[in-house]
């Protein structure tokens, strides 16, 4: 450089003249202090003035020297490790761009910093941080990113203040969101904050620039999140309002399906959702909405109801139509024959829909003539179909009555001709009682078995024990009451009563061998012959040993009680044994009574004969009579 071209006069005339002198100064010996110390001889240069030069310029003092030292100082730029400050492209190379922020010395940022900057020139203006004044090899450490970074974090959290739009790129995918580069700076964008609707595919955004709200900043880790369905929300919410601000009630809309569920669908009417009852989409009954209506369809909807602070609209469809009670045809009158199909089946009836919204009730005294009892879930079927006759109709009320046993003639009006009194039948069982079995002899006509005609000789906890449902069974017209529409069935009486001839045959005090059938705690239900069957108390089922008569035991019983009238036999098993041995007692007492007799007519006959009886013999006499009256004595204690 120029600078190093410069030569100093002054400096070269003194250098000359000291030459000399010191190849004097060489020759001389050391010189000696007055205390005969000796110094050392004194070498060139020793004599030569700093502060002279040859063009006489004057030498500062110290405080002069201080004060320009500072004027320099003060030409450069003061900054601190961490400053942002505006610098001038003076150079650029193929790795590094030298920026000049006015210090001592430039600094070199890498290239790599501009790449936004295709064109960089010098004399560009750029913005860096000072990351260090000096680094350990002395130079000026600059950082054209981190003043980047910084400038982007201060406007982040400014925006996230005031609550405005930016504008980002989605540079890449992370686990659980998208990295959205918002003024140079990395943001995240979680997942659920892409759109209002679920989002799978993340790789579709890399690469898009959309507008974003930040909704949290951490100035700690200097980490911000932003959202795009934030807007998507804040644009529904001012369409929500400017729709919710027009609605009326009757108000019709068009709108789309976007979903479906048990109870209704859910409808987008440009912004605002809306939701369609199920009860509300059509006049006729509907298991399911899906069967009307599919996503993503379009449809004209009435607005029903609305609540401005809830935000929720109640939609209906069909009441763009008539009520169809309202355009009855008139071919629907009472006395006419409908056909219906059941949408609904209670314990009382099932309703039979004759048309889209027009339903009608078959009770079940309307379903036969029968007076038996019918269980309308056994009769109808979901979705059946049944052919009915008009009953009654009010369109006021929108009510009517059906009937399916009017499409046939009563059956009771020939019931006298058909089924006279005591004339003999088989019909089906249709239902079982407690008290009693019902037989269906033909469709329309039954009657019921009382549990105590099923049998002449047997009786019976519950009728099911003697027969079962759809079984068929032999019966007896007993009565026919026609204005109450029932018939008394007996079964037994078709055989003659076998009470009357067994009288004789079980008569009290008869002893029968039977087996026990069934015990409990009262007793016994003993199978006795012919089929009969008797009841032992359980005090009559004691045995001779102490033991008791069980359950499935064969034993001699004897008739205590026998009721004909109300077919009842009492039987003992005791009474047996303790009769024999009540007539084992009384045959000993009667042979013991006959000794007795006997021994007494022989002493009298002895003493008959004795005149005079000795000592001896009166003692003997004495001996004997005493022991006939213990034997008396004893004999007659039994009997009592």
């Amino acid at each position: 450089m120029e600078e190093n071209q410069i030569v100093n006069s002054n400096a070269e005339g003194q250098e000359s003249a000291t030459a000399t002198e010191a190849t004097t100064a060489t020759t001389n010996a050391p010189a000696v202090n007055g205390n005969g110390k000796h110094y050392p001889a004194p070498t060139a240069h020793d004599d030569f003035d700093w502060t002279i030069d040859k063009r006489n310029v004057a030498a500062y003092n110290k405080e002069e020297k201080d004060k320009y030292d500072k004027v320099y100082e003060n030409t450069f730029v003061q900054i601190t490790d961490g400053e942002l400050i505006k610098g001038l492209v003076v150079g650029v190379t193929k790795t590094d761009v030298v920026v000049n922020i006015g210090f001592k010395s430039d600094g070199l940022v890498s290239l790599n910093e501009f790449r936004d900057l295709p064109n960089l020139k010098s004399g560009d203006e750029v913005e860096v941080m000072v990351m260090e004044k000096e680094d350990r090899e002395g130079h000026l450490h600059l950082s054209r990113k981190q003043a980047r970074i910084t400038r982007a974090w201060e406007r982040i959290v400014e925006i996230h203040k005031t609550g405005e739009v930016v504008t980002g790129t989605v540079t890449s995918k992370t686990k659980g969101g998208l990295i959205v580069d918002v003024f140079g700076m990395e943001t995240f964008l979680p997942g659920s904050q892409i759109d209002v609707k679920p989002v799978t595919d993340y790789d579709q955004f890399v690469g898009k620039t959309m507008e974003f709200k930040v909704v949290k900043v951490n100035d700690t880790i200097k980490n911000a999140v932003v959202s795009h369905k934030a807007l998507i929300e804040s644009d529904i919410e001012a369409q929500r309002a400017e729709i919710m601000s027009k609605l009326e009630k009757g108000q019709v809309l068009e709108g789309t399906i976007k979903n479906i569920t048990d109870f209704g669908a859910f409808m987008d009417l440009g912004g605002l959702d809306g939701l369609l009852y199920i009860t509300d989409i059509s006049w006729g009954r509907i298991s399911h909405p899906s069967e009307v209506l599919k996503l993503d369809q379009k449809l004209q909807v009435v607005v029903l109801d609305f609540d401005d602070g809830k935000k929720r609209i109640s939609l209906g469809l069909k009441q763009l139509t008539p009520h169809p009670w309202d355009v009855l045809p008139e071919t629907i009158k009472e006395g006419e024959i409908v056909k219906g199909k059941v949408v609904n089946i209670e314990d009382y009836g099932a309703f039979l829909e004759i048309m889209p919204g027009v339903e009608g009730l078959v009770h079940v005294s309307e379903i036969t003539w029968a007076n038996t009892p019918i269980n309308a879930k056994e009769f109808f079927k979901l979705g059946d179909e049944h052919q009915a006759r008009i009953v009654t109709l009010d369109k006021n009320a929108r009510k009517m009555s059906l009937s399916i046993k009017q499409l046939s003639e009563d059956p009771w009006s020939t019931i006298e001709t058909r089924f006279p009194q005591g004339s003999k039948h088989n019909g089906l069982v249709k239902n079982i009682t407690p008290y009693g079995v019902f037989v269906e002899l033909s469709p329309g006509i039954g009657g019921m078995i009382h549990i105590s005609d099923l049998s002449w000789l047997k009786r019976f906890n519950h009728p099911s024990e003697y027969t079962k449902v759809g079984q068929h069974i032999d019966v007896l017209i007993l009565s026919i009451d026609k204005e109450n529409r029932k018939l008394q069935l007996g079964h037994k009486q078709l055989e003659e009563d076998p009470w009357n001839a067994l009288e004789n045959t079980f008569a009290i005090g008869t002893i029968h061998e039977g087996t026990v059938i069934r015990k409990d705690d009262k007793g016994a239900l003993v199978q006795l012959p012919y089929g009969l069957e008797g009841f032992a108390p359980n005090r009559h089922l004691a045995k001779e040993d102490g033991k008791q008569v069980m359950a499935d035991e064969t034993e001699k019983f004897m008739v205590i009680e026998f009721d004909r009238n109300e077919k009842r036999i009492v039987l003992s098993h005791t009474r047996i044994w303790e009769q024999a041995k009540a007539e084992e007692k009384d045959v000993a007492r009667k042979e013991a009574k006959t000794e007795s007799e006997k021994t007494r007519k022989t002493v009298k006959a002895i003493q008959s004969k004795v005149e005079k009886p000795t000592l001896g013999d009166l003692g003997a006499l004495a001996g004997i009579k005493e022991k006939l009256e213990q034997e008396e004595k004893g004999n007659d204690e039994p009997a009592k």
